[in-house]
Order: C-alpha cells, then sequence, then structure tokens
C-alpha cells in the first residue's frame, strides 16, 4: 500500500493487469492465446475478403460480375485498421475492380464508371469514419489512464502478507470499460491488530466514488486511532451521514421541507463489513453494518458467519436502532475467512438464477489461497458469461501460524 509502505512489505503482482484495475486477476494461458489469433484473423479480414470477392469474380460467367461487393473491403478496414491501410486497401480496391473490367471488356462503359465512381466515394468516407474512430480510441484510452490512477490512489493494492495473515482479493466492475466503481476493500496493519474494511455503496457513477473514497479515507484514519473495532464503525457511519447532508448542501441534522429523511436516506448509504484480527489471539473480530456475511473455511467445511445483531448500513444509523456491535469467531492456522459484496451473490445468469458462492468456494477449499481467489473469479464470470450487471469485489484471508 503506497502510504503505509512498512505496513505492506509486498505488493501483490497478480493482482493488478498491466492495462487494467489493480484488483484484477488476469488469467493467462488457453484463453489468451486463444485472442491472439482470433485478433489476427479479424485484421486480415479486409484482406481475406477481397482476395475472395476477387477469385469469384474471375471464376464467374461474363454475365454475372461481383465486383461492385469490393466496397465493402474499404468499410471492413476502416473498422479494423488504421488509416494508412484502410487508404491502401481502398486504393487497392479501386485497381483490382478497374483490372477485373479490364479483363470482362466492360472497361469504360457508363455501369463501369458508376461502379468506381462509387467505390471513391465509399474509400473517402471510410478513410473520415476511420480518422473518427482512432480519434475515440485515443481519447478512450486517456480516459482510462486517468482511471486507473485515480483508482490506485484510491483503493490501494492488498498486501500479500500482514503479519500472520495471508491475503488475496479481486475485484471486478460492473461496466467493461470502467475502473472504479461503489464496491471497495483495504486492508491496515494497525497497533490493535490487522484489520479489515470491505463495503459496497449504493449506486454508480460519480457519486458512489465519492462515496467510496469518504469512507476509505475515514477508515486509513479511525483504524490507526480507535481501538474499538465498533467505534471506528460508529464513527465510519457518522463520517457517511455528513457525506450525505453535504451532497444534498444540508449542514445540519434539519432538513429542508417536502424532504424527509426516510427518503433521504434511505436512496444514499453502504453497507461494510470490519474485521479485526488482534495481535496474539487466534480470533476474528467482526462488525456488520448491513453486510453479506462472510464464509469461514475450516478444515473443508464452508459455514456463514451471521452476525448476533446486524448493525445499521452506514450513513443509516440514525435511522435505524440497530448498534454496531463486534463478533467473536474462533481463527486458527489454516483457517480461511472469505469477505465478498453483493455481486457475487446477486448476479444472475441468462436463466435468472444466482450463483452458489457457498458451493464454489468448498469446490475451490482444498486449493493455494490465490488459486482459490483466481477460480471464484473465474466462476462468476462464467456464470454470467462475462456481462456483469453489478461491481462485485471479494478478499480471501488465511491463518498461516
Amino acid at each position: 500500500m503506497t502510504p503505509h509502505a512498512t505496513d505492506h512489505p509486498t505488493a501483490r503482482p497478480d493482482t493488478a493487469t498491466a492495462a487494467a484495475a489493480p484488483h484484477r486477476h488476469r488469467d493467462p494461458g488457453p484463453a489468451w492465446h486463444r485472442r491472439v489469433p482470433a485478433r489476427a484473423l479479424l485484421v486480415s479480414a479486409p484482406v481475406l475478403f477481397m482476395a475472395i470477392v476477387t477469385v469469384t469474380d474471375l471464376l464467374t460467367p461474363d454475365w454475372l460480375h461481383i465486383a461492385p461487393v469490393l466496397a465493402a473491403v474499404p468499410v471492413l478496414a476502416a473498422a479494423l485498421l488504421p488509416r494508412w491501410a484502410t487508404a491502401a486497401l481502398a486504393c487497392a480496391t479501386l485497381v483490382i475492380t478497374a483490372l477485373l473490367q479490364w479483363a470482362a471488356g466492360s472497361c469504360g462503359r457508363p455501369d463501369a464508371d458508376v461502379t468506381l465512381a462509387g467505390l471513391f466515394v465509399v474509400g473517402l468516407t471510410s478513410l473520415a469514419a476511420c480518422a473518427l474512430r482512432q480519434r475515440r480510441d485515443r481519447q478512450l484510452r486517456q480516459v482510462r489512464s486517468v482511471a486507473e490512477t485515480a483508482q490506485r490512489a484510491l483503493m490501494h493494492p492488498l498486501p500479500h502478507r500482514a503479519g500472520s495473515l495471508a491475503l488475496s482479493g479481486v475485484y471486478l466492475p460492473a461496466e467493461s470499460e470502467a475502473r472504479m466503481g461503489g464496491d471497495f476493500y483495504e486492508a491496515l496493519r494497525t497497533p490493535y491488530g490487522t484489520r479489515i474494511l470491505i463495503g459496497d455503496v449504493r449506486g454508480k457513477g460519480l457519486p458512489a466514488v465519492g462515496a467510496t473514497s469518504t469512507l476509505l479515507s475515514a477508515f486509513r484514519e479511525l483504524a490507526y486511532g480507535e481501538a474499538s473495532l465498533t467505534r471506528v464503525a460508529e464513527l465510519l457511519d457518522a463520517r457517511a451521514r455528513r457525506h450525505i447532508a453535504a451532497l444534498d448542501g444540508d449542514p445540519g441534522p434539519a432538513r429542508p421541507a417536502g424532504r424527509g429523511r426516510d427518503a433521504l436516506f434511505t436512496e444514499r448509504f453502504a453497507t461494510a463489513l470490519l474485521v479485526e484480527f488482534p495481535p496474539g489471539d487466534r480470533v476474528a473480530r467482526l462488525v456488520h453494518c448491513g453486510h453479506p456475511e462472510p464464509y469461514l473455511v475450516r478444515a473443508g467445511e464452508v459455514r456463514p458467519c451471521e452476525p448476533d445483531r446486524p448493525g445499521a448500513p452506514l450513513g443509516l444509523g440514525d435511522l435505524l436502532t440497530a448498534e454496531p456491535a463486534a463478533q467473536t469467531v474462533p481463527f486458527g492456522p489454516g483457517d480461511r475467512l472469505v469477505l465478498y459484496t453483493d455481486g457475487f451473490i446477486e448476479a444472475r445468469d441468462r436463466l435468472g438464477r444466482f450463483p452458489d458462492l457457498a458451493a464454489r468456494i468448498h469446490a475451490h477449499a482444498g486449493r493455494p489461497l490465490e488459486a482459490m481467489v483466481a477460480a471464484l473469479r473465474r466462476d462468476l464470470l462464467h456464470h454470467v458469461r462475462g456481462d456483469l450487471d453489478d461491481d462485485a469485489a471479494l478478499v480471501a484471508l488465511e491463518r498461516l501460524r
């Protein structure tokens, strides 16, 4: 973690891709090798199409000419290739069409001249479309670069080790081009032990990113200054309520007329789960704030850590009477704890079915921690066929000794 180098002796390289968000596993191997020839075939499609049409035109009878179909070549090139290649193929299309007309004895006829003029116009249009596509590609790359930098500053990579704990995490945004959403996590080594936060801000876009930044910044400060984990949760809730009030231009507890507190606060909140591993104790202390319960993996068995007294989501603390309460769970060597956001349990497949995260954890429990997290990621993407409707984050921890 950048601001706390002493807390994070090593950064986990396999949770960051070189050109994607820094919390995502990349699965090399067969899928990657399949993409390379597929891309090469796609790029060569205009040339192959031009060759097929040319040969077919030469083999067809004199009364049937399919050379005008070559107009599709510069159009394909504009969608797949750079401008110089598009221009070259557009010129090649004109030359080949003229040669085919000459071979068929139709060169100079009005219909042949119209065909050549049409190809010329299509070529110019394709060049303009290619230039527009390349400009938008450059803009997209710039946006991606800014988004990646913002995410690295906002949500730091998890450490590979934190004391006697091994950690591994994965973050999947709902939008394929996005780099940051409303899910978040953080791990810190503090005087009170290693503390973990995972949460999910309701909503998407910049408001969700702003709320995420507020909560992560507050947690990084409170985790070091507050001895009680429940107190950290209470202060996070207060910070969330102040953030909501600031967004609505309301500095105090009084609300403008016509805007009830229930309507206001149920629109903006964040679920969260705080976990603490006290030094010297083989236990995990959890504080639930409206968040899905984590799974404890022990000796190959998987069971949910359901809270005795679940607390209110962050931002709703003054509406609900449920106060944060700590739950202590034995956590010895070899035990694992899997924290996640609802994207891992509410993502529907094409038939509307939810994934069974507990079953998938049980299936991969015998693997090393990193391999288990990578497998859970693959299972989720396979379940939704790569089309996530919501952000998804998961953090797995294992006590080593």
